[in-house]
């Protein structure tokens, strides 16, 4: 990902038992001379061959799926009996909502709205004890104005309430929220939005570190008739693919590397043999198919690139496939043109594209959709290293174009226009990639919106409109050919960067010159795949928004 101008001088060492794990799994690095060390177990590589590089050491693939298992949710008309909270929603101007009515047997919630102890406004929340008749704690949350009551409201109401649980003995809550009305929306949108929100304002990560020794909420109950028991399913589905994509961007890269996210994708396949085929693409046989572009970027690392492919075949096999490629650099140093010190750790996140497309994938196979997908992930990692590409190289790509490479930071295009070529092999109806691409895209839109991209007004309509649906947002950006020249080059056909302006609108048309002729859209989600600093999370998005687009497709 393009960021800041990059600062000179920073040297870049690798552990030394890496080098030494990997001599003790091939037998070739013996002599003790191929290592320099100080004192401090620093050391330098000296010499690997391209095999030896890419034999790395791997990690156990974690199981991204223990708080999503034993979070239960269920449907109930009624307050159940073992429910030990619950919450409830009161608004600005009107008061307390019909299910705070209800619960209200003695009059005391209305008599603290009375006196100011609890308030309608917008995310207020106050735990309450004591309450006749209910369970032992009941949060009253603020909804904000009746008549401005939105999915946005709702989503923000739903996790202050939860979050005002923290800490607390909370094992089964009760939330009535589901049971609200939201304009333009019915009974069961606002079931799946509710227990969607709720889920992801539960997300705890724990793969590396001890889990909090409350043990958090073990049940959620949601007020909805059982008639909504799909719409339930239907949240869980898509909320486990938030979660996978949220458990990968957070995971450190000396874990989550292209050879965990093969195995990602393997497990996936493993679970519905009969519906989905998994292909990974090794380095010769990107080399056999010209990848030149991709495989560059990943020239530096020594762990080994992959081109990962999955197939969901939903119905008829002559039916064209929607195709999702998903950047995955699993950290980007900037390579040769590398990136400042500070901040360089976030670029963990940098393969939250492949995450997203991973997540999306998994849930459309639970949820059974009508179609075929193809989601492929290019998944490198940009280090500096002797063999790294340099500025002033000229790469050629699997299109035949030749690339002159200005910044070697710039480098998810690199990875993308090799896997949109590769896409276009199964002549998708629709093909759609997803990339942490620009830091231009960050100062254009800020950490709200979504970058989207398409010369196809229709396909950037859908997008937009299903991002509004559910509140995961898009802003169309400019893609046009006025901005096409900022990319020439004296010495290839196209050069990777464009200049100063514009930054996020010429990686758009970079990957729009590999894409001619076909149904594409790009989203750049560089400001909006991860929250910033030390403690910010990867945040799931666009999964919401894809998974509706698709539902809406289905529909």
């Amino acid at each position: 990902m393009t960021a800041t101008p990059n600062e000179p001088g920073v040297r870049v060492i690798k552990r030394c038992w890496e080098v030494r794990g990997l001599a003790r799994r091939t037998g070739k690095l013996s002599n003790s001379a191929d290592l320099q060390s100080d004192t401090r177990g620093n050391c330098r590589r000296i010499s690997l061959t391209r095999h030896q590089r890419c034999a790395v050491r791997q990690y156990p693939l974690i199981n991204l799926y223990r708080k999503a298992m034993s979070l239960q949710l269920s449907l109930a008309a009624t307050q159940p009996q073992d429910a030990d909270s619950v919450i409830v929603g009161i608004f600005e101007d009107t008061g307390l909502s019909a299910a705070a009515r209800e619960l209200d047997s003695d009059g005391r919630l209305a008599q603290w709205l009375s006196s100011g102890d609890i308030s309608g406004k917008l995310g207020r929340t106050a735990v309450l004890r004591g309450m006749a008749g209910t369970a032992a704690r009941v949060v009253a949350v603020g909804l904000g104005k009746e008549a401005e009551f939105d999915l946005s409201r709702l989503q923000k109401a739903t996790t202050d309430a939860l979050k005002a649980l923290n800490g607390s003995p909370a094992k089964h809550v009760f939330c009535t929220l589901s049971s609200l009305c939201v304009k333009t929306h019915d009974a069961g949108f606002v079931l799946r939005q509710t227990a969607i929100t709720a889920e992801h304002a539960l997300y705890r990560y724990t793969a590396t570190k001890k889990a909090a020794s409350d043990g958090g909420i073990e049940h959620l109950s949601f007020a909805a008739d059982s008639s909504l028991a799909p719409q339930l399913a239907q949240s869980q589905a898509i909320a486990e693919g938030v979660r996978l994509t949220r458990e990968l961007g957070n995971l450190p890269p000396n874990i989550c590397n292209p050879a965990y996210l093969a195995d990602t994708a393997r497990r996936i396949a493993n679970e519905y043999p009969q519906q989905v085929s998994l292909e990974v693409l090794e380095r010769e046989q990107m080399e056999a198919l010209n990848m030149g572009s991709l495989l560059a970027v990943g020239a530096g690392s020594a762990n080994a690139p992959k081109l990962i492919v999955l197939k969901y075949t939903g119905t008829a096999a002559d039916q064209k496939p929607i195709a999702l490629v998903g950047k995955g650099i699993t950290f980007d140093t900037g390579g040769i043109s590398i990136k400042p010190g500070p901040g360089m750790e976030e670029m963990k996140f940098d393969m939250c594209g492949a995450g997203t497309v991973l997540g999306v994938f998994q849930a459309v196979v639970k949820l059974g959709l009508p179609i075929n997908l193809i989601c492929i992930v290019p998944a490198v990692e940009n280090m500096p290293d002797g063999q790294s590409y340099r500025p002033s190289d000229v790469l050629t790509s699997m299109s035949g174009k030749t690339i002159e490479v200005l910044n070697t930071d710039a480098e998810g295009r690199l990875i993308l226009c090799d896997a949109l070529t590769y896409a276009q092999t199964f002549h998708p109806e629709t093909l759609i990639d997803v990339a942490t691409l620009t830091g231009a895209c960050v100062v254009a839109l800020g950490k709200h919106a979504h970058g989207l991209m398409s010369k196809h007004d229709d396909l950037a309509n859908e997008l937009a409109a299903a991002g509004e649906k559910v509140h995961d947002r898009a802003w169309r950006l400019p893609i046009w050919d006025d901005y096409q020249s900022q990319l020439d080059s004296g010495f290839a056909d196209v050069a990777n960067i464009g200049g100063k302006w514009a930054g996020a609108i010429t990686a758009g048309c970079f990957l729009a010159r590999f894409t001619e002729g076909q149904r594409w859209a790009h989203l750049d989600i560089a400001g909006t795949a991860w929250d910033e600093g030390r403690k910010g999370l990867a945040t799931g998005r666009p999964v919401p928004l894809l998974v509706q687009w698709l539902l809406d497709r289905c529909a």
